[in-house]
């Protein structure tokens, strides 16, 4: 499962309300090839839900993962940070054995 953090949850509610989507979007969660430490992390909303797709719904902000990146995304947390140090999403991901100084990447 994917969870979502309090945080992480009002922003993206604040997102969906100012790009007017409705109900039928989710937040499609992703992993792909790249980054400083070899994979890295990719959020967007996505109206469309694929046959091998893995969906969740946590604190009411339903998430959608492709099989191949929920093998890498099991058990992560989706939070949001809006501190002096970044400000943005970024996944507390217990698979990961590196991640780069950014949070955008990750290796296993």
């Amino acid at each position: 499962m994917i969870t979502v953090s309090d945080k992480a949850k009002e922003k993206v509610i604040k997102l969906k309300q100012e790009a007017q989507l409705d109900d039928t979007f989710r937040l499609r969660a992703s992993v792909a090839g790249g980054g400083c430490s070899g994979l890295s992390y990719n959020l967007d909303f996505d109206d469309e839900v694929k046959p091998m797709d893995q969906e969740f719904e946590d604190k009411g902000v339903k998430v959608v993962v492709d099989m191949k990146s929920f093998l890498y995304l099991a058990g992560t947390e989706l939070d949001f940070s809006d501190g002096l140090n970044g400000k943005g999403f970024f996944f507390n991901n217990p698979n990961a054995s590196r991640t780069c100084g950014c949070g955008d990447s990750f290796s296993v």
